[in-house]
């Protein structure tokens, strides 16, 4: 197939990318998939308009385009993942409650030191806790705090957004949303 000719071809060959990429694509990968120039605000009408093409109602109702923090991809839609887990019953990553909480900190107070942590909990921090979410990909080491002993700074990275399909971290449920009113949590 040469360069497409029309909106038609240009949707398709988006939808086929996006369908078979094994991750987002950013609207720059998008635009390498054509050798003429195309405006960002084009590319983001017909992404809406893929969008619209597999909303609910459509025929092609098994799949959604999301946009997360690092670009555009397809998904399956949530009521088909029971089903689809059947295909791959890897068992989940179990999480203690402490490792939760140390990412909860991180993700609403970001950047942090372990220091912040053990001073919100109360305890000190598991450094397997922090281990498994760098494995995990959620949190990295964005940086030092100018303080004697210059203690690492956490952060959440755009995988952790990508996995909870959030654009932003301004996407997060606020607090109030799931503290147990008779708690008194200081961050």
């Amino acid at each position: 197939m040469n360069e497409p000719k029309n909106i038609v071809e240009i949707k398709l060959i988006l939808e086929a990318a996006l369908l078979t990429a094994g991750e987002p694509l950013s609207l720059d990968d998008l635009l390498h998939l054509f050798a003429e120039r195309m405006e960002r605000a084009t590319l983001r009408m017909l992404l809406d308009e893929l969008k619209a093409d597999w909303a609910p109602d459509s025929q092609k109702a098994t799949m959604e385009l999301v946009q997360v923090a690092t670009g555009y991809r397809f998904q399956a839609r949530e009521k088909y993942a029971p089903f689809l887990t059947r295909l791959n019953p890897e068992k989940q990553q179990k999480y203690s409650r402490a490792t939760m909480e140390t990412l909860a900190i991180i993700a609403y107070r970001q950047p942090v030191t372990r220091g912040d942590i053990e001073e919100i909990r109360g305890v000190a921090v598991n450094p397997n806790s922090i281990r498994q979410l760098q494995e995990r990909d959620w949190i990295d080491i964005v940086g030092q705090r100018d303080v004697p002993g210059r203690p690492s700074l956490y952060a959440t990275t755009k995988h952790f957004l990508d996995d909870l399909n959030l654009r932003s971290l301004g996407e997060l449920p606020a607090m109030d949303d799931f503290v147990h009113p008779e708690m008194q949590l200081d961050f």
